[in-house]
């Protein structure tokens, strides 16, 4: 389905390398803001830097997909080597399919993971990877977000989610 995610975990810091291997996993593609991030504060930088340097160990690349201006992203990500795509227009799936071409990678090989059903899940899901969907890092939310977090409520209750998703500590659980 549009919005649904194939699998659902409480933190992106979670995802276990040796499940990504056995999944095929090359590449995992991230939305920035209350995923690796939160977006009002930068104290989950240092996780953000580990969970890049445990996947890249792995031989997984760490690709951030964000809706957000270049200058904002770069900020965030360059001093730790990550690559992005900043003005990625989700719900639309180009960036995401762009990426994974240039990449090399076949759709099997990549998964997008995100805090949001409207923005990161479809889009992830129109591009035909595997989708993630994590609990937000931070309770509040940028006035945009807000919106988009409204619509998820209606989401989740026509999905048959309306009692909310129960998000497991990992993607083995999934």
């Amino acid at each position: 389905m549009l919005f649904r995610p194939k699998y659902t975990i409480d933190t992106i810091y979670h995802l276990d390398t040796d499940q990504l291997h056995k999944m095929d996993i090359k590449a995992v593609f991230s939305d920035l803001d209350n995923t690796l991030l939160a977006w009002n504060k930068f104290e989950t930088a240092q996780e953000m830097d580990k969970l890049n340097q445990r996947l890249k160990k792995a031989g997984i690349r760490l690709v951030v997909i964000s809706n957000n201006n270049a200058q904002r992203v770069g900020k965030v990500l360059d001093p730790y080597g990550i690559s992005f795509v900043a003005k990625s227009k989700k719900p639309l799936p180009f960036a995401i399919t762009k990426e994974r071409e240039k990449l090399g990678l076949k759709k099997n090989q990549v998964m997008m993971v995100g805090d949001q059903l409207i923005t990161d899940m479809q889009a992830g899901n129109l591009a035909g990877v595997e989708t993630v969907l994590v609990k937000p890092l931070v309770e509040t939310d940028k006035w945009n977000t807000r919106i988009n977090r409204f619509f998820e409520k209606i989401i989740f209750f026509f999905l048959g989610l309306s009692h909310r998703v129960t998000f497991k500590e990992n993607l083995k659980n999934g």
